[in-house]
């Protein structure tokens, strides 16, 4: 089976029980983070300890890149084709599903796209805990458009780390924000357009930091976790 959940920003708890329902999951299963993994982020042995602890989970992570990750670390692992997109490998069981990508995992077609603009970037000390390869780059959407040419434009699901623009209009309309960073309206656009014109049954995203069940097929994720497989909550 596939899961699916939000932001875990290096909680290395949230990938074990009672934070997760996770006690009868095997080497089959596998849980997407849908960006700010959070789990390397330039602090060298307190990565490799969160890593290596979770390189014991009798599943597979996978996660999208957010925008509160050390990019260069990240891009710093092997780059490997796996069920038809490219990936970085961290350990065995866990791999960064790269941006404009799409997979094909056990029989699911997915859309993947990270990255994301850090409204707290002012707080932030380039090169310690803010980079500037958070927002995707032309080339990053330009892939993702040929990939998913390549699908007939057709997936089941598509994830991305930001939300796309609709359902961000959707959220200041209905008085959630009472503004909209438009650093990232790029990014929104880009994702609405996909949305549009890629046939799926569902669109998760993470980022901002809500659990809801959205109009257009759309949830947005934070502590929830989904089954790709049936679209069922399961927690």
């Amino acid at each position: 089976m596939i899961y699916i959940t939000g932001d875990t920003h290096g909680e290395a708890a949230r990938f074990f029980e009672p934070k997760l329902p996770c006690g009868s999951w095997t080497k089959n299963d596998k849980l997407i983070v849908a960006g700010d993994f959070g789990c390397i982020f330039g602090l060298g042995a307190r990565d490799e300890e969160k890593l290596d602890l979770l390189a014991g989970c009798p599943y597979e992570i996978l996660f999208l890149d957010g925008n509160h990750e050390c990019f260069p670390k990240i891009y710093s692992y092997p780059e490997e084709n796996w069920c038809g997109g490219r990936v970085h490998r961290i350990r065995e069981n866990i791999r960064h599903l790269m941006r404009g990508q799409v997979y094909e995992i056990d029989g699911t077609r997915i859309f993947t796209m990270g990255g994301g603009y850090s409204i707290d970037q002012m707080y932030r000390i380039p090169g310690r805990s803010w980079w500037a390869e958070e927002m995707p780059t032309e080339a990053e959407y330009e892939e993702g458009l040929r990939n998913l040419e390549k699908a007939g434009k057709s997936v089941d699901v598509i994830i991305s780390h930001a939300a796309p623009e609709r359902t961000m209009r959707y959220f200041r309309e209905t008085g959630y924000f009472s503004h909209l960073f438009m650093q990232e309206a790029l990014l929104w656009g880009y994702l609405e357009k996909v949305a549009q014109e890629t046939e799926h049954r569902h669109y998760y995203f993470g980022h901002l930091h809500l659990d809801r069940e959205l109009p257009d097929k759309r949830t947005a994720l934070y502590y929830a976790v989904y089954c790709l497989d049936n679209g069922q909550r399961v927690l």
